[in-house]
Protein backbone atom coordinates (compact mmCIF):
# COMPACT_ATOMS: atom_id res chain seq x y z
CA UNK A 1 0.00 0.00 0.00
CA UNK A 2 2.90 2.66 0.54
CA UNK A 3 6.33 2.46 -0.66
CA UNK A 4 9.27 4.76 0.39
CA UNK A 5 12.25 4.39 -1.91
CA UNK A 6 15.34 5.94 -0.64
CA UNK A 7 13.91 9.69 0.41
CA UNK A 8 16.22 12.07 1.53
CA UNK A 9 15.75 15.61 2.54
CA UNK A 10 17.79 18.36 4.10
CA UNK A 11 16.05 22.08 5.18
CA UNK A 12 18.06 25.23 4.68
CA UNK A 13 21.38 23.27 2.75
CA UNK A 14 24.44 25.10 3.07
CA UNK A 15 23.61 27.24 5.57
CA UNK A 16 24.44 27.19 9.19
CA UNK A 17 20.76 26.00 9.67
CA UNK A 18 21.41 22.97 7.55
CA UNK A 19 19.45 20.11 8.92
CA UNK A 20 19.13 16.38 7.51
CA UNK A 21 15.66 15.70 8.23
CA UNK A 22 15.44 12.04 6.17
CA UNK A 23 18.49 10.18 5.11
CA UNK A 24 17.90 7.76 2.58
CA UNK A 25 14.18 6.08 4.74
CA UNK A 26 13.07 3.25 2.91
CA UNK A 27 9.71 1.67 4.47
CA UNK A 28 7.27 -1.16 3.00
CA UNK A 29 3.80 -1.19 4.03
CA UNK A 30 1.21 -3.85 3.04
CA UNK A 31 -2.36 -3.47 3.30
CA UNK A 32 -4.30 -3.00 6.98
CA UNK A 33 -0.88 -2.75 8.40
CA UNK A 34 -1.41 -0.74 11.31
CA UNK A 35 2.33 0.64 11.89
CA UNK A 36 3.04 2.95 15.25
CA UNK A 37 5.79 5.17 14.95
CA UNK A 38 8.37 6.22 17.64
CA UNK A 39 11.69 8.37 17.66
CA UNK A 40 13.11 10.80 19.12
CA UNK A 41 13.12 15.04 18.86
CA UNK A 42 14.13 15.62 15.39
CA UNK A 43 14.18 11.73 13.98
CA UNK A 44 11.93 12.42 10.96
CA UNK A 45 8.65 11.35 12.58
CA UNK A 46 6.74 13.99 11.05
CA UNK A 47 9.00 14.81 7.73
CA UNK A 48 7.76 11.39 7.36
CA UNK A 49 4.42 11.68 6.97
CA UNK A 50 4.68 15.66 5.38
CA UNK A 51 7.13 13.57 2.87
CA UNK A 52 4.17 11.10 2.24
CA UNK A 53 1.18 13.73 2.08
CA UNK A 54 3.39 16.03 -0.24
CA UNK A 55 3.54 18.81 2.51
CA UNK A 56 6.87 19.08 0.20
CA UNK A 57 8.84 17.12 -1.87
CA UNK A 58 11.65 14.94 -1.41
CA UNK A 59 15.14 16.05 -2.79
CA UNK A 60 15.78 12.18 -3.60
CA UNK A 61 13.78 8.73 -3.59
CA UNK A 62 10.25 7.61 -4.63
CA UNK A 63 7.05 7.97 -2.55
CA UNK A 64 4.47 5.08 -3.97
CA UNK A 65 0.78 5.06 -2.96
CA UNK A 66 -0.90 1.66 -3.57
CA UNK A 67 1.33 1.56 -7.01
CA UNK A 68 1.13 4.74 -7.72
CA UNK A 69 3.97 7.18 -8.06
CA UNK A 70 3.03 10.30 -6.32
CA UNK A 71 6.63 11.73 -5.66
CA UNK A 72 5.82 14.71 -7.93
CA UNK A 73 2.01 15.06 -6.80
CA UNK A 74 0.80 17.90 -5.10
CA UNK A 75 -0.55 17.96 -2.17
CA UNK A 76 -3.90 18.59 -2.78
CA UNK A 77 -4.24 15.76 -5.53
CA UNK A 78 -2.47 13.32 -2.87
CA UNK A 79 -5.45 14.21 -0.33
CA UNK A 80 -7.99 11.25 -2.23
CA UNK A 81 -5.47 8.83 -1.49
CA UNK A 82 -5.30 9.96 2.10
CA UNK A 83 -7.07 10.70 5.46
CA UNK A 84 -5.18 12.75 8.34
CA UNK A 85 -5.10 13.70 12.17
CA UNK A 86 -2.85 16.35 13.39
CA UNK A 87 -1.26 16.36 17.02
CA UNK A 88 -3.57 20.36 17.08
CA UNK A 89 -7.77 19.49 17.66
CA UNK A 90 -7.70 23.51 16.26
CA UNK A 91 -6.97 21.64 12.50
CA UNK A 92 -8.45 19.56 9.87
CA UNK A 93 -11.98 20.74 11.14
CA UNK A 94 -13.62 24.46 10.44
CA UNK A 95 -14.52 26.24 13.35
CA UNK A 96 -17.14 28.32 11.86
CA UNK A 97 -18.82 25.50 10.27
CA UNK A 98 -21.37 22.80 11.80
CA UNK A 99 -20.31 19.70 12.81
CA UNK A 100 -23.04 18.20 9.80
CA UNK A 101 -21.10 20.60 7.18
CA UNK A 102 -17.79 19.46 8.22
CA UNK A 103 -18.99 15.80 7.82
CA UNK A 104 -20.57 17.10 4.56
CA UNK A 105 -17.13 18.01 3.03
CA UNK A 106 -15.05 14.76 4.42
CA UNK A 107 -17.62 12.41 2.77
CA UNK A 108 -17.20 14.29 -0.58
CA UNK A 109 -13.24 14.33 -0.58
CA UNK A 110 -11.71 13.40 -4.07
CA UNK A 111 -15.41 13.28 -5.54
CA UNK A 112 -16.54 15.72 -8.16
CA UNK A 113 -18.38 19.03 -6.80
CA UNK A 114 -21.70 20.35 -8.79
CA UNK A 115 -24.42 22.93 -7.90
CA UNK A 116 -25.90 19.98 -5.63
CA UNK A 117 -24.45 20.42 -2.16
CA UNK A 118 -27.41 20.37 0.64
CA UNK A 119 -26.58 17.60 3.21
CA UNK A 120 -29.48 14.90 2.17
CA UNK A 121 -31.62 13.40 5.37
CA UNK A 122 -29.94 10.18 4.31
CA UNK A 123 -26.51 11.36 4.95
CA UNK A 124 -27.39 12.99 8.28
CA UNK A 125 -28.81 9.33 9.37
CA UNK A 126 -25.06 8.48 8.58
CA UNK A 127 -23.92 11.39 10.38
CA UNK A 128 -25.66 10.38 13.75
CA UNK A 129 -24.93 6.53 12.87
CA UNK A 130 -20.98 6.99 13.28
CA UNK A 131 -21.20 9.21 16.07
CA UNK A 132 -23.42 8.03 18.33
CA UNK A 133 -20.38 5.39 17.93
CA UNK A 134 -18.15 7.79 20.08
CA UNK A 135 -21.02 8.02 22.79
CA UNK A 136 -19.43 11.22 22.95
CA UNK A 137 -23.23 12.73 22.61
CA UNK A 138 -22.22 14.63 19.25
CA UNK A 139 -24.99 12.47 17.12
CA UNK A 140 -27.64 15.16 18.61
CA UNK A 141 -25.66 18.31 18.22
CA UNK A 142 -25.12 18.11 14.01
CA UNK A 143 -25.87 21.85 13.41
CA UNK A 144 -23.63 22.95 16.50
CA UNK A 145 -20.44 24.95 15.62
CA UNK A 146 -17.56 23.05 15.58
CA UNK A 147 -15.72 25.71 17.30
CA UNK A 148 -18.05 24.60 20.44
CA UNK A 149 -16.51 21.24 21.02
CA UNK A 150 -13.51 20.54 23.51
CA UNK A 151 -10.54 18.91 22.37
CA UNK A 152 -11.02 15.72 22.44
CA UNK A 153 -14.74 16.08 20.82
CA UNK A 154 -13.42 18.09 17.89
CA UNK A 155 -10.28 15.23 17.71
CA UNK A 156 -12.68 12.30 17.47
CA UNK A 157 -14.82 14.59 15.04
CA UNK A 158 -11.49 14.53 12.62
CA UNK A 159 -10.92 11.43 13.11
CA UNK A 160 -14.16 10.45 11.98
CA UNK A 161 -14.42 13.12 8.82
CA UNK A 162 -10.39 11.44 8.24
CA UNK A 163 -12.29 7.70 7.57
CA UNK A 164 -15.28 8.25 6.52
CA UNK A 165 -14.29 7.92 2.96
CA UNK A 166 -11.77 4.93 3.81
CA UNK A 167 -8.47 6.59 2.57
CA UNK A 168 -5.40 4.37 1.07
CA UNK A 169 -3.66 5.36 3.99
CA UNK A 170 -4.66 6.92 7.49
CA UNK A 171 -1.60 9.20 8.83
CA UNK A 172 -2.09 10.24 12.48
CA UNK A 173 0.61 12.54 13.71
CA UNK A 174 0.59 12.53 17.37
CA UNK A 175 -2.56 12.74 17.50
CA UNK A 176 -3.56 12.11 21.05
CA UNK A 177 -0.51 14.00 22.69
CA UNK A 178 -2.42 17.51 23.16
CA UNK A 179 -5.19 15.64 25.18
CA UNK A 180 -5.68 14.88 28.65
CA UNK A 181 -4.62 11.00 29.52
CA UNK A 182 -8.63 10.30 29.85
CA UNK A 183 -9.46 11.47 26.78
CA UNK A 184 -6.65 10.21 25.17
CA UNK A 185 -7.33 6.85 25.93
CA UNK A 186 -10.85 7.52 24.47
CA UNK A 187 -9.37 8.72 21.12
CA UNK A 188 -6.87 5.81 21.07
CA UNK A 189 -10.01 3.36 21.44
CA UNK A 190 -12.00 4.80 18.71
CA UNK A 191 -8.53 4.67 16.94
CA UNK A 192 -8.57 0.75 17.28
CA UNK A 193 -11.89 0.32 16.15
CA UNK A 194 -12.23 2.26 13.33
CA UNK A 195 -8.63 0.93 11.80
CA UNK A 196 -10.04 -2.34 12.98
CA UNK A 197 -13.57 -3.00 11.40
CA UNK A 198 -12.32 -1.07 8.00
CA UNK A 199 -9.18 -2.54 8.29
CA UNK A 200 -7.24 0.55 7.26
CA UNK A 201 -3.34 0.60 6.58
CA UNK A 202 -2.49 3.30 8.95
CA UNK A 203 1.18 5.23 10.10
CA UNK A 204 0.24 6.61 13.61
CA UNK A 205 3.12 8.39 15.25
CA UNK A 206 3.05 8.51 18.95
CA UNK A 207 4.98 10.06 21.99
CA UNK A 208 4.05 7.56 24.27
CA UNK A 209 6.37 3.94 24.47
CA UNK A 210 3.42 2.16 26.00
CA UNK A 211 1.17 3.23 23.26
CA UNK A 212 3.56 2.40 20.53
CA UNK A 213 4.21 -0.88 22.21
CA UNK A 214 0.22 -1.18 22.86
CA UNK A 215 -1.33 -0.31 19.30
CA UNK A 216 -1.11 -1.57 15.77
CA UNK A 217 0.63 -4.61 14.46
CA UNK A 218 4.12 -3.21 13.58
CA UNK A 219 6.15 -0.92 15.14
CA UNK A 220 9.39 1.24 13.81
CA UNK A 221 11.77 3.41 15.12
CA UNK A 222 13.63 6.19 13.72
CA UNK A 223 16.53 7.62 14.66
CA UNK A 224 18.41 10.89 12.40
CA UNK A 225 16.23 10.37 9.68
CA UNK A 226 16.69 6.07 9.36
CA UNK A 227 14.10 3.54 10.44
CA UNK A 228 16.84 1.95 12.79
CA UNK A 229 14.00 -1.02 14.82
CA UNK A 230 11.41 -2.82 12.81
CA UNK A 231 9.55 -4.73 15.01
CA UNK A 232 6.31 -6.86 14.10
CA UNK A 233 4.70 -10.33 14.85
CA UNK A 234 5.16 -12.29 18.00
CA UNK A 235 8.27 -10.33 18.41
CA UNK A 236 6.02 -6.91 18.94
CA UNK A 237 3.37 -8.89 20.97
CA UNK A 238 6.13 -9.29 23.95
CA UNK A 239 7.40 -6.16 23.58
CA UNK A 240 8.23 -3.94 26.43
CA UNK A 241 9.55 -0.66 27.26
CA UNK A 242 12.55 -1.70 28.65
CA UNK A 243 13.08 -4.50 25.35
CA UNK A 244 12.59 -0.69 23.16
CA UNK A 245 15.26 0.51 24.82
CA UNK A 246 17.91 -2.08 24.95
CA UNK A 247 16.93 -2.70 21.35
CA UNK A 248 17.57 0.83 20.55
CA UNK A 249 21.06 0.69 21.98
CA UNK A 250 21.76 -2.43 20.34
CA UNK A 251 21.02 -0.40 16.92
CA UNK A 252 22.05 2.88 17.78
CA UNK A 253 24.73 2.39 19.74
CA UNK A 254 23.53 5.01 22.68
CA UNK A 255 20.92 5.79 25.35
CA UNK A 256 17.31 6.84 24.34
CA UNK A 257 17.82 10.76 25.37
CA UNK A 258 14.13 12.02 24.58
CA UNK A 259 12.87 12.86 28.05
CA UNK A 260 9.28 13.87 26.95
CA UNK A 261 9.48 9.88 25.59
CA UNK A 262 10.87 8.22 28.64
CA UNK A 263 8.55 10.69 30.67
CA UNK A 264 5.37 8.67 29.19
CA UNK A 265 6.57 5.35 29.49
Amino acid sequence: MLQLKDISKTFNPGTVNEKVALNGLNLHIEKGDFITVIGGNGAGKSTMLNAIAGVWRPDEGQVIIDGIDVTHMPEHKRAKYLGRVFQDPMLGTAATMQIEENLALAIRRGKKRGLKWRITPAERKIYREKLAEFDLGLENRLTDKVGLLSGGQRQALTLLMATLQAPKLLLLDEHTAALDPKTAAKVLELTDKIVTESNLTTLMITHNMNDAIAHGNRLIMLSNGRIILDIKGEEKKSLTVEKLLAKFYEASGSSFADDSVLLSK
